[in-house]
C-alpha cells in the first residue's frame, strides 16, 4: 500500500505520557494508584474532562466540576492540579523521526488538548509549539469543539491533508483512539516505546 500521510496523536506519542505525570501526582499525595484515570473514564462524553477538551466549559468551572466528580468517590483533587500535570516531555527520538518524514510524506495532528490559563500555557507552550510547525496540519479539540473518538475529527484531518483515510498511518496511545480510526480504514499503531512504534511506522513504508 502507498502511504501518503502520517497522523499522529500529541500528548503520550510526541511527548511523554501524561499518565506517568498523573501517577507520580498519586504516588505523591497520597492516592491510589490511576484514581485520575478512573475519574475520567466514567461517563467519557459528558464528564469534565471532556467538557474541557471540548471547550464547552472554562478552567475554572472545569476545577470545580472535576473537584465534584473526585470528592464523590472520597478523593480531594483540583482541576487545576490535574491542567498542570499535563504537559509531559518532549520525545527527541520522535521530533527527529517526524523531520526525517517532512517533506516526504503528509504530516496531520489530532490531539484532544485544554485552553489552559495564561500561567500555566506560558510553561507549556514553547517546545510544544516549535514542535507542532513540524507538521502540515493539526487539529486541537478545544479549538473545534469536537476531541477524538468521534470519527469526525479523523476525516477532518484526512479532508484538509488531501489523502483518503487508507492512504494515512495513525498513531496513539489509547486503544479508544485508534478504533475509529482503524473503521474508517487507517493502518492504527499504539504506542507504547516510541522505539517500537518508530520501527512498524519504517517497516509500513518499507524503510530499510
Amino acid at each position: 500500500m502507498k502511504f501518503k500521510a502520517i497522523i499522529w496523536d500529541f500528548g503520550g506519542v510526541i511527548t511523554s505520557s501524561p499518565f506517568d505525570a498523573f501517577n507520580d501526582f498519586e504516588g505523591s499525595n497520597g492516592l491510589p494508584k490511576d484514581t485520575i484515570r478512573t475519574i475520567n473514564s466514567e461517563n467519557p462524553d459528558n464528564n469534565a474532562w471532556a467538557k474541557f477538551e471540548r471547550n464547552d466549559i472554562g478552567l475554572d468551572e472545569f476545577d470545580n466540576l472535576f473537584g465534584i466528580e473526585a470528592g464523590l468517590k472520597g478523593f480531594k483533587i483540583t482541576g487545576k492540579q490535574i491542567v498542570r500535570l499535563l504537559s509531559g516531555t518532549i520525545r527527541p527520538i520522535m521530533v527527529d523521526f517526524l523531520l526525517s518524514l517532512k517533506g516526504q510524506y503528509k504530516l496531520g495532528c489530532i490531539t484532544n488538548n485544554v485552553q489552559s490559563d495564561e500561567k500555566v500555557k506560558a510553561a507549556l507552550i514553547n517546545d510544544a509549539s516549535r514542535v507542532m510547525k513540524i507538521f502540515d496540519h493539526v487539529i486541537e479539540s478545544s479549538k473545534i469543539g469536537i476531541r477524538k473518538p468521534d470519527p469526525k475529527i479523523y476525516e477532518m484531518s484526512c479532508k484538509s491533508l488531501e489523502v483518503s483515510a487508507n492512504e494515512c498511518i495513525y498513531l496513539d496511545d489509547l486503544g479508544i483512539n485508534l478504533k475509529p480510526a482503524r473503521t474508517l480504514g487507517m493502518t492504527t499503531i499504539k504506542v507504547i516505546d516510541p522505539h517500537v512504534a518508530i520501527a512498524e511506522v519504517k517497516e509500513y513504508l518499507n524503510w530499510v
